[in-house]
């Protein structure tokens, strides 16, 4: 026997190709409103006389219009035949697994994908009745109102109640929901994995000399500039290439004690005092000659930050000659708000973009995390070290950084869709299968992506619901309400109307 689901159905009348049964299955999946039918039929009453239809009406149309009180006249087309319990059909006359047959659904009787329970024993007056092998416990109120019934029912709008089953109220925390219902609500689920969680922090930043590769050429005595080499700010200079030329009296003095008494050690650690170049000492040494001036050269690779030297000028012990700076690696200094601190961590990576290279991205590590908040923008300093191999990065340019927070190991993830965070705890739905779906609370950690890291609730290869859920979260408030609220009708107290 072939069972069918409620679109299946309406495919197979549409392709019988008759006008008729196009419309007939239409019907049977979109009921006319009770209140437009009453409407009518309270007209044609009133009006005592048989007032002729339209002729472009659909016949099944006509039917259900001139239809009594009782329902679909006895000669009404059969749109499809229905499991007794379930949402199951079929085109044909069939039978369930325990040989009952289907009941017909004729056109104009209303449609409903939910499962329908059968007429207890003995006119419907006991609350416990069969219902294909399953124990029914109660009725519920099909609009979700907090009224429960012992036996079968309608509402006032002439709706069903929807029966409760034995076995449907073995769990708690399981909600049944119809496989008509899921479709029309548009439940979906994904399943859980294990995936890397990652929310980048994006911040301003500004590009920086690294402090510990900056040197200043100075004398450390009263000397007195002869020359100075080409070089200017912004020069590009290696280490050892010659920067200035300066006359000291102080180190002169020393350089004749170090040639009148060559042996004497502490000639040599005058002149290493003074900082003297180790070349300029050996020169002495060699030549037995003390220089006029001495030859100050570049500590490293740089570039000029600033040039103080000038030609014939008096320079003081201390005073800057030369300000060198090494550019091969720069730092980046990012203000992050105090609210992603917990986020940030040292040694993860950075992404930094300049303003003036546009489409240019520079990858580096956070070296460190300032041990203070500024208290007029609430935001602590982070050192981002950048490798600068071709030095297009400079000092004072502004950036945009991006700091890609969370573990690099995978952890179990759910989409974000499928917490629902109502502020005191966070709830996933687990779609246990067969329209089966169970909350759980768990314990949420990082979240970026469209993912939120579960820590504690539930595990990798389970299934989650990302659409609809929150009606399926209604549904299982109102589940735990309805069985706190069913001891006395399960007992009989309620009659039925």
């Amino acid at each position: 026997m072939d069972h069918m689901t409620p679109f299946e159905v309406g495919e197979a009348h549409g392709r019988r190709g008759t006008r008729r049964s196009f419309v007939s299955g239409f019907i049977g999946l979109v009921a006319v409103p009770a209140a437009l039918v009453g409407a009518l039929a309270l007209g044609l009453r009133a009006g005592e006389a048989r007032w002729p239809l339209p002729a472009w009406l659909p016949v099944s149309v006509s039917t259900l219009l001139v239809r009594d009180e009782a329902g679909s006249p006895p000669d009404a087309p059969v749109l499809y035949y229905r499991d007794p319990d379930k949402a199951l059909y079929a085109l044909a006359p069939a039978k369930t697994p325990d040989g009952r047959d289907y009941r017909p659904v004729r056109v104009g009787e209303d449609v409903d994908f939910e499962p329908k329970p059968a007429e207890p024993a003995g006119g419907g007056q006991t609350g416990m009745a069969q219902a294909g092998g399953k124990k029914v416990l109660y009725y519920r109120n099909p609009m979700g109102l907090p009224d429960t019934s012992p036996v079968a029912k309608k509402d006032s709008m002439g709706m069903d109640y929807i029966p409760v089953y034995e076995g449907e109220a073995e769990d708690g925390n399981t909600v049944r929901i119809s496989p008509g219902k899921i479709q029309r609500t548009g439940v979906r689920s994904e399943a859980v994995e294990r995936r890397v969680v990652s929310r980048p922090v994006r911040v301003p930043g500004t590009v920086t000399l690294d402090e510990r590769r900056v040197t200043v050429v100075a004398t450390r005595s009263d000397a007195f500039v002869d020359h100075v080499e080409n070089v200017t700010t912004g020069d590009r200079v290696r280490k050892d290439q010659p920067l200035v030329q300066v006359y000291s009296p102080e180190i002169n003095a020393a350089a004749a004690q170090l040639i009148a008494n060559p042996g004497f050690d502490g000639s040599r650690r005058r002149l290493q005092n003074l900082n003297v170049p180790a070349e300029a000492i050996a020169e002495m040494e060699r030549t037995r000659r003390v220089p006029m001036a001495i030859t100050w050269s570049s500590p490293r690779d740089g570039v000029v930050l600033e040039r103080g030297a000038v030609e014939g000028m008096k320079a003081s012990a201390g005073e800057t000659l030369f300000r060198i700076g090494d550019i091969s690696v720069m730092w980046v200094l990012a203000d992050v708000p105090e609210h992603e601190l917990g986020s940030v961590r040292i040694g993860q990576a950075a992404t930094v973009r300049v303003r003036s290279l546009p489409g240019r991205a520079f990858t580096g590590k956070i070296g460190l995390i300032y041990p203070q908040v500024a208290k007029e923008t609430r935001t602590t300093r982070v050192r981002i070290e950048l490798p600068n191999p071709d030095g297009v990065l400079l000092p004072d340019m502004y950036a945009d950084v991006e700091i890609g927070t969370g573990s690099a190991k995978p952890v179990v993830a759910v989409p974000d869709d499928a917490v629902i965070d109502t502020g005191a705890r966070q709830v996933v739905l687990v779609d246990k299968g067969e329209g089966r779906f169970e909350p759980r609370a768990v314990q949420v950690g990082a979240r970026g992506n469209g993912y939120t890291e579960i820590r504690e609730g539930v595990q990798a290869g389970e299934q989650v619901v990302t659409s609809a859920n929150f009606l399926i979260d209604a549904e299982s408030n109102l589940k735990a309400a309805l069985q706190g609220m069913a001891a006395a009708p399960a007992a009989g107290e309620e009659k039925a109307p």
